[in-house]
């Protein structure tokens, strides 16, 4: 076993603080840095269906890559959805840890997992966050092994994530090629400008709202393909559990990691404005 302040350092130099946003509230949530860690589950939401993953499995520590708190606090009461989720923490001992947009920045982070799970090669940062080193960045640009139409490009993105209700929908000429294409984890319609920038054929990423995707439409391209924003984080996960372990037994620790595999996208339920041969049968019954 090892101490949570060690394993905490350990998270800290894959995933440096300084990498965040400065909105961002990354770190330590709640622990002890004195406790000792055995097991640590990694997932994307800290929400009540994790915890109940993590008690289950009497984990020491939970990394999740949503915050819980964004916002600052006046007090964690059970009473409150937040703080209940703090109680149960607490009284199972399990420690909470958040690594957020630093670990979108950072590499190998979030944005490699979802660029790899893609299958795609020679990959650079879509936005960089800097001359020192030129892989960290936002986001993920790269090339397809072999180009493909964008129709076969949607079949090899839903294949690729997690099962979600809302699935996979995309903007562009099913039959368009698709080359070269830019990733962005999460909420990602704000990186439309640099992806038009990079003429790359195909962006994928996460929360894509009508009015900037119509507009990237009406510029020309590229081919948007809209993901479920827990869907498009959680290839991370597994990256991120193995990492850990590596770091650690490089110091001569070990504990035991496990990824959540509990869905915790919010939408549950999908239904097409209108199933296929609606029309036909509506007008065999009159």
């Amino acid at each position: 076993m090892v101490r949570l302040a060690d394993v905490v350092a350990a998270l800290e130099r894959l995933y440096p603080p300084e990498l965040a946003e400065s909105w961002d509230a990354v770190g330590l949530v709640c622990g002890d840095p004195d406790a000792l860690v055995r097991r640590v589950l990694f997932a994307v939401d800290p929400v009540a269906a994790v915890v109940d993953d993590a008690l289950d499995w009497d984990t020491d520590l939970v990394v999740t890559h949503h915050p819980l708190f964004l916002r600052p606090v006046h007090g964690v009461p059970a009473t409150t959805p937040k703080g209940r989720l703090v109680h149960r923490l607490i009284t199972g001992g399990a420690a909470l840890y958040t690594a957020h947009t630093n670990a979108d920045r950072a590499a190998p982070g979030v944005n490699d997992a979802l660029a790899s799970v893609l299958g795609l090669e020679e990959t650079c940062p879509l936005v960089p966050a800097g001359s020192e080193d030129p892989a960290l960045g936002l986001g993920r640009v790269g090339r397809l092994p072999r180009p493909e139409p964008l129709s076969a490009f949607v079949r090899r993105v839903a294949a690729a994530l997690p099962e979600t209700a809302a699935g996979v929908r995309a903007m562009g000429h099913p039959d368009s090629v698709v080359a070269t294409v830019a990733v962005c984890g999460g909420a990602g319609d704000s990186l439309l400008g640099h992806v038009r920038a990079l003429g790359v054929d195909a962006y994928v990423t996460a929360d894509l709202r009508h009015h900037p995707s119509s507009e990237a439409g009406e510029a020309g391209g590229p081919a948007l393909v809209d993901v479920a924003h827990w869907a498009s984080e959680w290839p991370w996960l597994p990256d991120a559990a193995a990492l850990l372990t590596a770091e650690l037994s490089g110091a001569g620790a070990t504990v035991e990691t496990r990824v959540s595999t509990t869905p915790t996208d919010p939408w549950t339920l999908h239904r097409p404005a209108r199933e296929p041969g609606a029309d036909e049968g509506a007008h065999a019954e009159r």
